[in-house]
């Protein structure tokens, strides 16, 4: 998955909804709003609550920087 993919723009958070961020390797997509982290398997999202996992405190000092998807 690119960040320019047209499919970012529909693709949400099953836990609440909100818009995720492809991470800066494009291998997840990360909701910033719960620290939870899905991945991309073979360029697919992943996206069953129970898929996603937490960001460590290292890992969010990273993806705090990404620009948000909307």
């Amino acid at each position: 998955m690119r960040p320019d993919d047209p499919l970012l723009k529909i693709l949400v958070c099953p836990l609440d909804k909100g818009p995720l961020i492809l991470d800066a390797e494009g291998c997840a997509l990360y909701n910033p709003r719960l620290r939870r982290r899905y991945p991309l398997i073979d360029g697919i999202p992943q996206l069953l609550p129970g898929s996603g996992e937490p960001v460590s405190d290292e890992e969010l000092a990273a993806l705090s920087t990404l620009p948000t998807a909307h």
